[in-house]
């Protein structure tokens, strides 16, 4: 006579079960660890492009600077720090004095239609923006080709002297 189920040895009856639970449960955790490496590489590319532009405006703050100089220093720092096609990342320098004007709210600026403006001729005390930004399809390493319009950015503001 067979004994009950209950009292069945467990072992044999769960034979395939690890290998079942371990494939369900595989792409779950791949998934949450490539997406955590890939959120890591994206906020170490908006660090680089931010430390970029500050460095490139730093050089802009002195005298006899023009903008093609500040944009070379971006490219050639942006050269060693991202995988990117330089072709593709876009360097712009700005006018900002807009933020000169009292209670100035930067999350509704258009910083594509402030004027471009050359840093050799810029008065002292004028305010200047460097803008880098490059399309997150040209830096993701885990293949996110299917976001085209996502751009990363960096920036910064400084005074001239």
């Amino acid at each position: 006579m067979n004994p009950p189920v209950f009292q069945r040895n467990p072992g044999k009856t769960r034979r395939g079960s690890t290998l079942v639970e371990t494939a369900v449960v595989f792409p779950v955790f791949f998934i949450f660890l490539f997406g955590f490496i890939e959120f890591g590489h994206c906020f170490m590319t908006i660090h680089s492009l931010n430390s970029a532009a500050r460095r490139s405006a730093r050089l802009g703050v002195g005298e006899d600077v023009t903008t093609e100089q500040v944009e070379d220093l971006a490219h050639s720092i942006l050269n060693s720090a991202i995988n990117a096609d330089l072709e593709n990342v876009n360097i712009t320098v700005r006018d900002a004095s807009i933020f000169d004007t009292a209670g100035v709210d930067p999350s509704n600026i258009d910083y594509d239609n402030l004027p471009s403006v050359e840093v050799a001729d810029l008065e002292s005390r004028s305010l200047f923006l460097v803008r880098i930004q490059v399309p997150y399809h040209e830096i993701g390493i885990m293949g996110p080709r299917w976001i085209e319009t996502l751009n990363l950015h960096g920036q910064a503001v400084m005074r001239k002297e």
